[in-house]
């Protein structure tokens, strides 16, 4: 069957279709959904699923991509409590276990010597000597928890096949020994969740404030303008810094102070649509019918400029992006150990000039990456909601 004709198609569906037209839109697209799907389910894929991805084990600290390491797995005295699974996926759950990097470990019957990884530039032995005893929650004992091992081959076997994990890790480790791949992906949660809440609370200001300005004019759009030229004078990153400032610290304080500062270019748009409008037919049909002012702005006027707002929409989800990363960076957003892009950079932003430059270069390209993919998105909505093609 033949394409409907363009004529008889309706403007949402040009918009989808001159949309799916753009190779880079939809790949950014496509690029967005599955950080978003990374983010959201990253307990589920990530190797350190701890809360936060702060597994610190100070021996194997700042390790290359690639490097690989045996690890004895010695049982917590108290384990910690079951999980449920929506706070793990949220959440995480802590470990129940502590994690020894070895070189190698000798075991008896009664005993595992344990010599601990010490890497190519120590020539230090340290060794550890773990009792049997505590690597068997579950193992051969018997009901007074007197060791079955018969021999020291078989408690050799046991404990090797039991009791050892190999770790390998994708992106190496940071300076505490904590899996940077884990915190890579972790810290996108909190880009993707500044710029949506931020977003949101712009939308809701911005179209609010310039609602009022566009369609009551007067003494009501003059001190509506006055305060948008007020709050647009100020430069955006200090604004953001005196509301951190003023709210304190964390991530709930950097959810208000970015979204309390991007409202501002809504409210322009916002306003100067409405204005064009006002005046035509369809409003003035609807004074005329007697509806109250509210439902023609946001039943008849706001539905029919929804384009200009989608667009900046998705270059204020970049703008956003890159503010939480300045603030974490200079230390007044998200705080640590909770991971962050920006805050990961500042942590080791040092490294660049040794040989472990990547640990500040992989989080900049991420942050590169996704701002990227938001601004050719909001190309290719311009483009595709652009009612001249």
């Amino acid at each position: 069957m033949d394409e409907q004709p363009k004529q008889n198609q309706s403007p949402k569906a040009l918009a989808w279709k001159r949309f799916r037209s753009n190779k880079l839109g939809m790949a950014s697209c496509g690029f967005v959904l599955l950080w978003a799907l990374l983010a959201l389910f990253a307990y589920l894929v990530i190797p350190d699923k701890t809360p936060n991805a702060n597994r610190q084990i100070l021996e194997i600290s700042t390790k290359k991509p690639g490097f690989e390491v045996d690890m004895l797995m010695v049982p917590k005295e108290t384990p910690p409590a079951k999980t449920p699974f929506f706070q793990f996926l949220f959440n995480g759950r802590p470990d129940d276990c502590i994690y020894l990097p070895f070189d190698s470990i000798k075991v008896d019957k009664e005993k595992t010597i344990v010599y601990l990884y010490q890497g190519e530039e120590s020539s230090t032995v340290r060794t550890e000597v773990v009792d049997n005893r505590e690597l068997l929650n579950d193992g051969p004992s018997t009901g007074s928890g007197t060791l079955v091992f018969t021999s020291d081959k078989e408690a050799d076997t046991y404990i090797r096949s039991h009791c050892v994990k190999h770790r390998k890790f994708l992106l190496g480790t940071d300076q505490f020994g904590r899996d940077f791949l884990s915190r890579l992906v972790l810290g996108s949660r909190i880009s993707l969740t500044v710029g949506f809440i931020a977003v949101l609370l712009s939308l809701m200001i911005g179209i609010v404030m310039g609602s009022l300005g566009g369609f009551f004019r007067g003494k009501v759009d003059d001190a509506v303008v006055w305060f948008i030229n007020v709050v647009w004078s100020i430069p955006t990153l200090l604004l953001v810094i005196a509301i951190t400032f003023a709210l304190g610290k964390g991530i709930a304080q950097v959810f208000i102070a970015v979204g309390l500062t991007m409202w501002v270019e809504v409210a322009r748009i916002v306003r100067g649509q409405i204005l064009s409008i006002r005046e035509t037919t369809f409003v003035e049909a609807g004074k005329a019918l007697g509806f109250k002012n509210l439902r023609i702005i946001f039943r008849h006027i706001l539905p029919n400029i929804l384009n200009p707002i989608i667009v900046v929409s998705a270059a204020n989800f970049a703008s956003a992006i890159l503010l939480e990363a300045g603030l974490s960076f200079l230390g007044i957003g998200v705080q640590p150990p909770m991971p962050s892009w920006g805050s990961m950079i500042k942590e080791n932003y040092a490294f660049i000039i040794l040989d472990a430059a990547y640990l500040a270069i992989l989080p900049g390209i991420a942050i590169m990456l996704l701002v990227l993919a938001f601004m050719l998105i909001g190309n290719a909505l311009r483009e595709a909601l652009d009612v001249k093609n």
